[in-house]
């Protein structure tokens, strides 16, 4: 039997009380569905966005892959993943590779489980999903892309209104001036080309994923990606979609609440419950973390 120091050690080697209910959480869900489990969480609505170290990157970007590599070594990737996401977007590039990355590990048998809100960049990843599980609660968001905090779909929509009322009335141009001048010369082109970018990402994506195995997979795709990434149909970056109209664009996706389903919704919010309790009572901002206890843990400063 051991003593009190080696159950000390032990405690301490598994990492803080917060750490233990995490993993005791997501062994049970992994226990339950018999798929490797990933969660991959931000911190950003318990957090502000800025401390005394600085900015906090609460987003999705390259650091990030070092954090999934750590939670994928030497899982079996024959049992597939289920991904959790909590989320608010983040670097284009950066969410291209990490889905490259975790396709090259178990290709399209991965299902997107969103225990609260996966946004932009997080929406992209669930796109690029087999299934994607929600709760009447959970939502995603436009893929629209933000280029230097502004939409990039309002610049060029913008621009394209100034164009037209100075050809109209040259006068108008006087108006119009101060706002253009915050535009720099390569502005609209970047604009255009992230747009672009994102639409081509996600129609691939749900094409050789979600659809690989329908005959309409392209139309479908075509449908999905119009209606996220217009930003004059959803109006806001910041827009919410809930699972009922996530499901009406085409999306497949599943209740993970609801009747039949009390030990996995118990599961999955048990698992989230847990992340953010974490995120309440400590200095971590992000996390990613696997069902056998391996985590990549970012923390704030002191």
């Amino acid at each position: 039997m051991p003593n009190w120091k080696q159950i000390l050690d032990e405690i301490k080697s598994v990492g803080g009380t917060h750490d233990i209910i995490r993993r005791k959480y997501l062994r049970k869900l992994q226990n339950l569905t018999g798929r490797n489990v990933i969660a991959y969480y931000s911190g950003w609505l318990q957090k502000s966005g800025s401390t005394k170290g600085g900015e906090i990157d609460f987003g999705i970007h390259d650091k990030d892959k070092n954090g999934l590599m750590t939670c994928c070594h030497k899982l079996e990737r024959e049992k597939g993943l289920d991904l959790l996401l909590h989320t608010p977007g983040g670097e284009a590039a950066a969410t291209e590779s990490l889905v490259d990355y975790l396709r090259s590990m178990f290709d399209t048998n991965i299902r997107a489980i969103i225990p609260q809100i996966a946004m932009s960049g997080g929406t992209m990843i669930a796109c690029a999903c087999g299934k994607v599980l929600m709760g009447k609660h959970s939502n995603l968001g436009p893929i629209d892309p933000q280029i230097l905090g502004l939409a990039a779909h309002g610049v060029i929509e913008e621009f394209n209104k100034a164009r037209q009322e100075i050809l109209a009335n040259e006068i108008s141009f006087r108006l119009w001036q101060p706002i253009l001048a915050h535009y720099h010369p390569t502005l609209i082109g970047e604009c255009q080309k992230a747009i672009d970018w994102s639409r081509e990402m996600v129609r691939d994506w749900l094409i050789t994923g979600m659809f690989r195995d329908d005959k309409d997979a392209s139309s479908k795709a075509d449908r999905i990606v119009s209606e996220l990434a217009d930003h004059s149909l959803t109006k806001s970056h910041a827009r919410h979609i809930s699972m009922r109209q996530a499901k009406e664009l085409g999306l497949k996706v599943f209740p993970f609440d609801g009747e039949g389903n009390d030990k996995l919704q118990e599961a999955i919010l048990s698992v989230h419950h847990a992340f953010i309790l974490t995120f309440d009572a400590s200095r971590a901002y992000k996390i990613i973390e696997n069902h056998k206890g391996i985590a990549y843990v970012s923390t704030i400063r002191a």
